[in-house]
């Protein structure tokens, strides 16, 4: 006979026993231990979910701040707004701060020579256009004895001009020469070799309209609006034509440039996304790329040459004979390594692309949370110390070597340690068990 189990019942039967066995009892406990198994399981899964809905929201605002907040990494002051409308009001001279100044000597004190402030000197260099004041005849007159004044010298200031673009045509008049006694003797006098030979422009004008659109970055339809505004009425399509030729004539010269960069010992490469309308065979959408090849010594050489993609095969042309064992810094882009695998180059990543994570990391932290515990602040607080000794260096070059040895490698020693703590924190974080 199965021994049997006294339990009270419930308060509305005090006196009524209740008897179990023990195979009803171990299944009781059974289903307790399964539904505690079954309730820390939803648990983990809750967790796991939280983890991943906040990382949702974390990628969220990194997007957000992408598509709407401000392109700059640098750690903005919050209260400045957009200087659109109001840069001149942000930037102008308050009562507080004393406008701009004439450039004067400095003052000598007993333990150090102190710089009045002032505005920037103008560059030497620039032409001088000399505007003299002199007092009229009958003003060279002392006040007190009445005796002649003479000049002792002069008090000068400077002042910056801006002289406004103009138009103006140029008249080419070719002389002929004829024989005075036969009609077999007709010359006449040549013209300069030109970039495009019957060209509507002059060299000068082509100069400007190229810097005008690669440099100060304006369309054609607004530099044909400037020189309608002077006074010149041209096309769209002229000044079109006049870009490809230009492009077509300087093509030598880019070829000696690449050659300089290939041959240089430190070269750095990016790309960036472009689109490109009306391309042949090619949707409108579709995304091409901008390389970008630049070398770190003299002479510095700066190329831009567009291809229709971010693939490896696209880099391959451009950095084809490129010398063996130089190195090549990136954004550390998967494409690079296989660029510098290829051609036997030492791959070396870029600081600013390493600090962009610890930025996108360090703005979706709640404000109540910031603060030197923060992994991405401890980072951002060490990559500003390579910044700074980088800074330190431009003003003294010659001590930049020194500079990085004794003061960079003992930040790039701390940059490391910092990196495998977190790493352990991280990693301890999801293997300790998490109380419910």
């Amino acid at each position: 006979m199965d021994r049997c189990v006294r339990c009270k019942e419930t308060r509305t039967h005090p006196n009524k026993a209740l008897t179990i066995t023990v195979d009803e009892l171990n299944a009781l406990i059974a289903g307790r231990d399964a539904l505690r198994g079954e309730r820390d399981e939803l648990r983990g899964e809750l967790r796991v979910t939280k983890a991943e809905r906040d990382l949702v929201k974390e990628q969220l605002k990194v997007m957000m701040r992408k598509l709407f907040g401000a392109s700059s990494e640098k750690m903005r002051d919050p209260r400045q707004g957009d200087l659109f409308l109001n840069e001149a009001e942000q930037l102008a001279p308050t009562p507080a701060t004393q406008p701009a100044q004439e450039d004067r000597p400095g003052i000598e004190v007993a333990a150090h020579k102190r710089k009045k402030g002032g505005r920037k000197p103008l560059d030497p260099a620039l032409p001088r256009e000399v505007v003299r004041y002199e007092l009229p005849a009958d003003q060279l007159v002392c006040p007190h004895d009445g005796s002649e004044l003479v000049g002792i010298g002069v008090e000068v200031s400077e002042q910056l001009d801006i002289i406004p673009q103009q138009i103006r045509v140029i008249r080419h008049e070719r002389v002929k020469y004829a024989c005075k006694r036969c009609d077999h003797g007709l010359k006449v006098a040549p013209v300069p070799l030109r970039i495009i030979p019957k060209g509507l422009f002059t060299e000068a004008a082509l100069a400007w309209i190229i810097l005008s659109k690669f440099m100060d970055a304006l369309p054609l339809y607004r530099i044909a609006a400037l020189l309608r505004r002077f006074g010149g009425d041209i096309s769209r399509n002229t000044l079109a034509a006049c870009v490809i030729r230009i492009g077509e004539a300087v093509q030598p010269v880019i070829n000696l440039m690449r050659d300089v960069l290939l041959d240089s010992a430190l070269t750095q490469g990016d790309e960036t996304n472009v689109q490109v309308l009306k391309e042949p065979g090619r949707a409108a959408q579709s995304k091409s790329a901008v390389w970008v090849q630049m070398n770190a010594l003299w002479p510095p050489v700066r190329l831009f040459s567009y291809a229709p993609g971010h693939h490896a095969e696209h880099g391959d042309a451009l950095w084809a004979g490129i010398r063996e064992g130089a190195v090549l810094m990136s954004d550390g882009g998967a494409v690079y390594d296989l660029i510098a695998k290829k051609n036997g180059l030492v791959h070396l990543g870029c600081w600013s692309h390493v600090r962009r994570g610890f930025v996108e990391a360090h703005e979706v932290l709640p404000k109540e949370a910031h603060g030197m515990h923060q992994p991405a602040t401890q980072f951002l607080h060490l990559i500003g110390k390579l910044y700074a000794a980088e800074a330190r260096a431009r003003e003294a070059p010659q001590r930049c070597l020194r500079l990085r040895r004794r003061y960079s490698r003992v930040v790039l020693g701390e940059i490391k340690l910092s990196r495998c703590a977190a790493t352990e924190q991280l990693g301890m974080r999801r293997l300790l068990p998490q109380d419910g």
